[in-house]
């Protein structure tokens, strides 16, 4: 077995990872290793905003299915995950929002994580963040992370957001300013129409450092402890084991599903879990791999009566205009995100933190299992999801096999007031293309169709269509009672040299897309671990 050693091992190339990998190798003297389970992103479709829709499903994300889904008609769901450097970054739909700074504060004041209010995290989002067009108190313009208004928004997420209006809905031209409730473009991560993931905005410029190795098709099977110290893991690629030794730390970023695995595989979680599949238990965490929360995202679809929406494209002579004009001019419909309209609201116009979360997506079947329309025909898609479910779930090991995939349950409406908010997610979607301006382009709404009349018919629909909004959170979660993972610096409750630096730390789920969130927690986590405060 091939020994090698480092000062910090990173176990996991995604968003967090490439802000650890760029972040730490600023000091020459430090020596760096990330682990990376998937391939590089050199995909071309990585790489084209309009090209999210054919990343879902495929090599560069993990082929994960829920188990079967008790409150939603048993129902086992495709669980896509980023499996490429970049990870989530490289596969998202590219949206950019922060969540509601009240979700920080949340965190901080009441589930136990010190300095994690929206006031001290706030700055790193302010570093993360190149934004092209805005600056000031809220946002940051010289940052890694490339983010830019929508070059020219699609004709029918201009009617959608002025349908949104004719609801009473207020216009917001930025969600991650001091007021999150509203109708508006989304903000996104694309720079100049190419993607601006972590991989680009982070783990590029940092590549040709001396100090920093980047493998990928590496499969971590665990890591080395030495009592309760990390010291190490062991991996394989191509078949061939290595120990990569870390004289510092082991950095575990391989997201919500892939480190609760990572450690349980590595004798640390809950003991009974472990002793079932053979593992040595080198320390008994009961919190690891509970507490998933995720966003349960709920889709409504409609026929246009002309071909207005991006589905034009699919036409053959469409399409090779469309790359004509990228190729050229890096415009056109190429540099669409496709999910291009947002909407934070709920039915309380008192509440300052919305309940739901809408995306309008500028065509139909972008989506992997989403239904679509009749072939030769155009049509757009409304899709929404309750922003704090209450419902919480597991990951689970299927097998001490580190080639296995674990058992994912996020529990989807396992809560009755996660159902109801659902349902008037779905009601309110329904009223918005009701509106004129988006009524008059039209046909007819095709899913959910005029059968769907009732509560319970409401209820059965989202049941049945719901999926994964791929936002899983929480399962190390951060804090201080008994089922808390790590502490508020990161550092895992009751071992040395290991902390976890990703969207599984969050005590609970944020207010909307996760992304952005997770790049902050990267760069909190970089500051956390050089001593910087």
């Amino acid at each position: 077995m091939a020994d090698q050693s480092y000062d910090y091992v990173i176990v996991g190339g995604g968003s967090s990872g490439c802000v650890l990998a760029n972040r730490l190798t600023e000091n020459p003297d430090v020596k760096v290793l990330m682990l990376e389970a998937g391939g590089k992103d050199s995909h071309p479709y990585i790489h084209m905003p309009v090209g999210f829709s054919k990343l879902t499903a495929g090599p560069r994300t993990w082929g994960f299915d829920t188990v079967p889904q008790k409150h939603a008609n048993n129902r086992a769901i495709p669980y896509a995950q980023g499996k490429v450097l970049g990870g989530g970054s490289s596969v998202n739909a590219e949206v950019f929002t922060r969540g509601n700074p009240a979700d920080y504060d949340r965190w901080a004041n009441d589930e136990g994580a010190e300095g994690w209010s929206f006031d001290e995290i706030k700055p790193y989002f302010i570093r993360s963040e190149g934004n092209t067009i805005l600056s000031g108190d809220w946002h940051g313009t010289d940052g890694p992370l490339g983010v830019s208004n929508l070059q020219d928004p699609q004709m029918m997420t201009r009617a959608f957001i002025r349908s949104c209006q004719e609801m009473g809905i207020p216009y917001n031209p930025d969600f991650n300013g001091p007021v999150q409730k509203g109708v508006g473009a989304y903000q996104v991560n694309v720079v100049n129409g190419r993607r601006c993931s972590a991989a680009v905005g982070y783990l590029r410029p940092a590549m040709n450092r001396p100090n920093l190795t980047v493998t990928t098709g590496a499969l971590v099977k665990r890591i080395v402890f030495e009592g309760t110290r990390a010291v190490g893991v062991e991996y394989s690629t191509g078949g061939a084991a290595s120990l990569a030794r870390a004289s510092s730390e082991v950095l575990v970023t391989s997201g919500a599903i892939g480190s609760p695995k990572l450690m349980m595989l590595s004798g640390v979680g809950p003991a009974a879990h472990l002793k079932e599949h053979g593992i040595d238990v080198v320390h008994d965490l009961p919190g690891v791999g509970e507490n998933l929360n995720d966003h349960f995202g709920i889709d409504i679809v409609a026929e246009l009566n002309g071909h207005y929406s991006l589905d034009k494209y699919n036409k053959l002579h469409w399409m090779m205009w469309a790359g004509m004009q990228y190729v050229l001019f890096r415009s056109g419909p190429v540099t669409s995100n496709v999910v291009e309209g947002g909407v934070f609201w709920d039915n309380d116009p008192e509440n300052p933190v919305p309940d739901l979360q809408f995306h309008f997506l500028a065509g139909a079947g972008a989506e992997e299992g989403v239904p679509s329309v009749p072939p030769g025909t155009s049509g757009i898609t409304l899709n929404s999801y309750t922003l704090r479910p209450k419902a919480r779930g597991t990951v689970k090991l299927r097998s001490s096999d580190p080639a296995d995939a674990p058992l994912v349950d996020p529990n989807y409406l396992g809560h009755p007031d996660d159902l109801k908010t659902s349902v008037e997610g779905v009601k309110l979607s329904v009223e918005m293309f009701r509106q004129k301006s988006l009524q008059k382009y039209i046909r007819q709404t095709r899913f959910p169709d005029d059968s769907v009349k009732t509560q319970k018919d409401y209820e059965d629909y989202a049941r049945q269509y719901g999926r994964t909004s791929y936002h899983p959170t929480c399962t190390c979660k951060m804090g201080t009672d008994g089922m808390a993972v790590v502490d508020p610096q990161l550092r895992v409750h009751g071992l040395d040299g290991i902390r976890i630096c990703d969207s599984s730390v969050m005590p609970s789920l944020v207010g909307s897309n996760t992304n952005a969130p997770t790049i902050m927690i990267g760069e909190k986590a970089s500051d956390l671990i050089r001593g910087n405060q």
